[in-house]
């Protein structure tokens, strides 16, 4: 029964002009008009019962716009970042979707559902050999949830890679539904240089996700690009290559216009995932999700 309401919540999505819905809704969120966007936002903070005490900024009718209070920066003691040099941090507050030990080279998406690197990073065979056998983890961010990304742990960022796609939903039931989801979802890849090895930070685009940000960058998405873009960076005295960006943990990296997903990578045997790092497990940003080996 279950499953059967899954994909009667889901099949429409393939019919809907994705674009076109994440387009208008970016219109809306950055609406200055005081009488709907306060509307709006009290509704929703009402509706998905949002914490305002966590804020900086506690006031609902104070922020510009939607968009301004989705992504609100919230009070730094309410965050605090496991200071363990060998502690790696959760970036965001979601729920795992899923975590563990990447296939060779697939990675399971929900029950019955795999997808390849291959497939996730664009093809990109440098990105595929540094995370075979590697660890990962899947983390959706809800509505209500903080939708800043930050740093696991101390970094330079060596690649940035844009991808575009589709823009389905993350909600669970379509990560239970649609094959290759987050392969198939436009999507931002971030490769850093860290004490643990490699590591790739992903963030995937959603249905009504009205932009994606990173720090270093400024907005990538809107607009939504139809070609593979790509960025590296340390090297400055080159024309092809970008400012050296080092980033510590617990500084934030990006962020999301509306909630999705970010999926960790790792190399192999560099990092121990926590036991209570499990599907549908909640997770907060700052708190020890895995240890640093070796």
């Amino acid at each position: 029964m279950n499953a059967l309401i899954d994909k009667l919540k889901v099949w429409p999505q393939y019919l809907l002009p994705h674009y076109l819905l994440t387009d208008f809704m970016f219109f809306l969120t950055h609406s200055k008009l005081r009488v709907w966007k306060n509307k709006f936002i009290r509704w929703f903070a009402r509706h998905y019962q949002v914490d305002m005490s966590l804020a900086i900024n506690e006031d609902l009718t104070a922020y510009e716009n939607f968009n301004e209070f989705f992504t609100r920066p919230l009070k730094p003691e309410s965050r605090p970042v496991c200071p363990d040099s060998n502690c790696v941090a959760c970036p965001v507050d979601g729920t795992v979707s899923q975590a563990g030990v990447i296939d060779h080279e697939s990675i399971i998406q929900a029950k019955g559902h795999h997808y390849s690197l291959a497939q996730l990073l664009a093809s990109q065979t440098e990105w595929i050999d540094k995370f075979r056998n590697g660890g990962f983890v899947t983390i959706y961010l809800s509505p209500k949830d903080y939708h800043r990304i930050h740093m696991p742990i101390d970094g330079e960022l060596k690649q940035m890679t844009y991808v575009p796609g589709q823009l389905f939903s993350v909600s669970p039931a379509t990560t239970r539904e649609i094959p290759g989801l987050f392969a198939r979802n436009e999507r931002v890849l971030c490769l850093f240089d860290t004490a643990a090895g490699p590591m790739a930070v992903i963030l995937v685009g959603a249905m009504i996700v009205g932009g994606i940000e990173t720090v270093w960058h400024g907005t990538i998405t809107p607009p939504h690009g139809k070609r593979l873009a790509h960025w590296r960076y340390s090297h400055p005295d080159t024309a092809t290559e970008s400012r050296r960006v080092a980033l510590q943990k617990g500084d934030e990296l990006g962020r999301f216009n509306m909630g999705s997903t970010v999926i960790l990578l790792f190399a192999e045997k560099r990092i121990q995932w926590d036991s209570h790092v499990v599907a549908d497990a909640p997770v907060v940003m700052g708190r020890k999700i895995a240890s640093r080996q070796g």
